[in-house]
């Protein structure tokens, strides 16, 4: 181990939480260690049973220090889950004929922000997707321009408040300290996507067991983002029910011999019954249960990317990501039932430590170390940490996506 800085993010999943440290250094990040264990307590990615969760959170930084040297003590937390909205605002401020500065920007940004928000809800990201000099539209960087009316367009992307508290306790409670809270929508895409298909168009797709996470980005920035409630989860529960197996056998089969092309296989696979019974089943019957649901979820995908106006703008296609994606012949499916290029999605642009991180179960962990060792900002002692992060994360976003 160097000396660089060690990062370690935490990705609070609905069927598993990972823990995953790396050292920064000057050639990149090294990662040192992952620890996961099974997600407990959580359900489409709030927080339901803060104890459970705790001591999931706990024991997959257990692993994660056994595998490694690292002491946990501070992380930075992924955020995702059905409560995530967003929404498109404008604002604007007067430069009055001099250079316009950051300050500028920032009186753009906050005007932008001052739109109605539901008590029960929070301002977590505020992301430029434009600025506007003048009335000459699609300037990345007006900094250093001469103008005397700047105007931006921002994506602002909202939690519910109790969601985010509710996983900050758990964080606090497992024995770790928060430096910030990330978007993981956002963290996915810095370990998978690459800086020519951010600039010309693509969706992202994280497929999650409880939800499945959408956002694309144009210009080489985030443009949309939203949550479809359907993710692995569901596959799994319609395998329990229509074949009257217990949720883990129904996991199991769905790995093993699952698919979500149809097939016409000549093939049996034994599996167990909640009796302990076991049963030969053959193989269709599992393709036939997945393949619709499959179907369904991207059918969704597309209609939401019509109707938002972004199906034509993805000229590179979708990339799917996240542990849904490893289900055999999904992308083949996602590019039929989507009409565009699909690829997988895997975490890049790190060296790996023996385990196989380069998986896409693990592309939100990778991206929380990234985000981690960008971040400009160091660690600072909070005395009201719930508001200090959200102060934090509007800063960095801005900045980064001025870059």
């Amino acid at each position: 181990m160097g000396n660089g800085p060690i990062v370690i993010g935490l990705d609070v999943g609905t069927t598993k939480i990972c823990a995953v440290a790396g050292e920064v250094g000057s050639e990149g990040i090294q990662v040192l260690g992952m620890g996961t264990s099974e997600s407990r307590g959580l359900r489409k990615g709030i927080v339901v049973d803060i104890e459970a969760a705790v001591e999931s959170i706990r024991e997959a930084v257990q692993r994660l220090e056994e595998s490694s040297s690292v002491q946990a003590g501070a992380v930075y937390v992924g955020i995702a889950g059905g409560h995530i909205k967003s929404f498109e605002s404008y604002g604007t401020a007067p430069v009055k004929g001099r250079d316009i500065t950051s300050e500028d920007i920032q009186r753009a940004l906050e005007a932008a922000k001052a739109v109605y928000v539901p008590l029960d809800r929070e301002v977590l990201h505020v992301i430029p997707k434009e600025y506007i000099v003048d009335g000459q539209e699609g300037i990345t960087n007006p900094i250093g321009m001469s103008g005397v009316r700047l105007e931006v367009k921002v994506q602002i992307v909202t939690g519910s408040v109790s969601a985010v508290q509710n996983l900050m306790k758990c964080c606090e409670r497992a024995g770790l300290k928060v430096i910030d809270i990330v978007l993981e929508p956002l963290a996915s895409s810095l370990a998978t996507l690459t800086e020519q298909e951010k600039q010309e168009g693509v969706v992202m797709v994280d497929m999650g067991g409880g939800t499945t996470d959408i956002a694309f980005y144009r210009k080489g920035v985030l443009s949309y983002t939203s949550v479809i409630a359907i993710g692995g989860n569901h596959v799994t529960n319609d395998l329990a029910i229509g074949l009257r197996l217990p949720l883990q056998e129904a996991e199991r089969l769905k790995k093993t011999y699952g698919s979500a092309l149809p097939s016409s296989r000549d093939e049996k696979v034994e599996a167990v019954l909640g009796s302990g019974e076991r049963v030969s089943l053959p193989v269709d019957c599992l393709t036939e249960i997945i393949n619709p649901r499959c179907e369904e979820l991207f059918e969704l995908i597309k209609a939401e990317l019509i109707n938002t106006g972004i199906y034509e703008e993805a000229l590179y296609g979708a990339v799917i990501t996240g542990g849904g994606s490893l289900l055999n012949g999904i992308d083949k499916l996602a590019e039929a039932v989507l009409g565009m290029p699909v690829r997988l999605g895997k975490p890049r642009d790190v060296a790996l430590f023996t385990g196989n991180l380069s998986d896409p179960r693990y592309s939100t962990g990778i991206g929380l170390l990234l985000y981690g060792s960008e971040s400009e900002s160091p660690p600072i002692e909070y005395t009201d940490a719930f508001a200090n992060i959200f102060k934090r994360m509007k800063r960095w976003v801005a900045g980064w996506f001025r870059k």
